[in-house]
């Protein structure tokens, strides 16, 4: 199979070799890596069209959009779904084949947020999710040689969960850094400004797919809009791109590392996306670093949510990625006089049974087999998800909540 220069003729979906296929697109992607590492960028630049030349890199990036994504189902706006293996080999195909391709617009649709309000989505048609993926695998790997240590979202091999990690090494009572910049990026993905990312990614292949996605615009009940500002949520690499416009937080509050790499300076920040928590050993200089951000996320098309930043201490506490993290008293145990715990936020508590109550109403008069199917991956999902906090007296409770309700009329249901 030839893997690098694409094949004549059909490609056989079902007798393709999906592990040599990762094998080749993984050490690709690991050759990218350590050039950027060693600062060889002709090399870089290279690999990278090698990559989005490469037979492998587009079986994989046809395979992810099409078999393996949760949106794989969903059409843009030429109402096309790829859902078998001939079909899929036709795309393989034809993205083989050289063209000077034309993006087309987004598909607009809302999905609802946790506050009650909408979220807009952007579906782009299954042939340009292709190329965004088979683009963003060549760009990922150059970026996450460079990108910072405390930056965890949409990135390979990060998860909520180390960001947490993170944080609880920040946050121990022993430590000097107690006043938090609690902050949220209002609209990141609908604002950034096109001009900056373009420069940041610089010219890099594929850099004119990347312009065409970004000024694609969308189509919203037939009317077309275009698009100033902002990477459509939906498509495969506005991820990437959202963390390429944000890199360099570190840089603007001047965060400095030892040659160990562990924080030696005043402040500290953890990144999860366009959400971000700021370290800082006063209030002023917590002030200080807010107005900093300020400025530096304006630069970037970007502004602070007034609603949701604020400056905290940590003996009151705050959410980030659904837990809650206080310092509480305790004298007894103690040196400091404080412990740390983190645990599952109000506000993720009072989802859960939000949505526990309504999949038990909506089940009313169903047998047992069928309740079970449906709570127990949720259940399951919840509790895999918090269970790394401290929260034996809150998955008690909501067990408790959970025994009532089955146990109970359903007249008596408590609230």
């Amino acid at each position: 199979m030839a893997l690098a220069n694409g094949t004549k003729g059909q490609t056989d979906w079902n007798a393709i070799n999906w592990r040599k296929i990762n094998r080749t697109v993984r050490n690709l992607r690991q050759r990218i890596f350590r050039a950027t590492t060693e600062r060889n960028y002709q090399k870089v630049r290279s690999l990278q069209k090698l990559m989005l030349r490469s037979y492998a890199n587009i079986l994989m990036s046809v395979r992810r959009v099409t078999q393996q994504n949760a949106g794989r189902n969903t059409p843009g706006i030429d109402k096309v779904v790829v859902k078998t293996p001939t079909t899929r080999g036709k795309l393989v195909d034809e993205l083989s084949a050289f063209t000077l391709w034309r993006v087309k617009p987004v598909r607009r649709v809302y999905i609802p947020k946790a506050n009650g309000k909408q979220r807009p989505l952007g579906i782009p048609v299954v042939k340009d999710r292709c190329l965004q993926a088979m683009v963003k695998n060549a760009l990922e790997p150059e970026w996450e040689a460079n990108f910072e240590g405390t930056s965890y979202g949409f990135r390979p091999g990060r998860s909520c969960h180390d960001a947490i990690e993170k944080i609880f090494g920040l946050a121990r009572p022993n430590k000097r850094k107690k006043w938090v910049v609690d902050a949220d990026i209002k609209g990141a993905f609908d604002n950034i400004s096109h001009e900056f990312l373009l420069k940041a990614i610089g010219e890099v292949p594929g850099r004119e797919l990347i312009k065409q996605w970004l000024k694609a615009g969308y189509i919203e009940q037939g009317v077309f809009h275009e698009t100033d500002s902002g990477t459509p949520q939906g498509g495969v690499v506005s991820p990437l791109l959202a963390n390429i416009a944000l890199h360099g937080m570190e840089e603007a509050i001047g965060v400095k590392y030892d040659s160990r790499g562990q924080s030696i300076g005043k402040r500290a920040i953890v990144r999860y996306a366009d959400d971000f928590a700021a370290f800082c050993e006063s209030k002023e200089d917590a002030e200080e670093v807010s107005e900093i951000l300020k400025s530096w996320l304006q630069q970037r098309g970007l502004e602070l949510s007034v609603q949701k930043t604020k400056i905290v201490h940590l003996s009151e506490g705050f959410d980030f990625l659904g837990f809650n993290i206080r310092h509480y008293r305790a004298e007894k145990t103690s040196k400091t006089g404080w412990k740390l715990l983190i645990k599952p936020s109000k506000e993720s508590v009072s989802k859960i049974r939000n949505k526990l109550r309504k999949e038990w109403l909506s089940l009313r008069g169903s047998n047992v087999l069928a309740i079970i199917k449906r709570l127990n991956p949720i259940i399951r999902g919840w509790a895999n998800y918090f269970r790394s906090g401290v929260s034996c007296e809150i998955f008690h409770s909501l067990d408790r909540w959970m025994f009532h309700r089955a146990v109970r009329p359903s007249q008596a249901h408590p609230p």
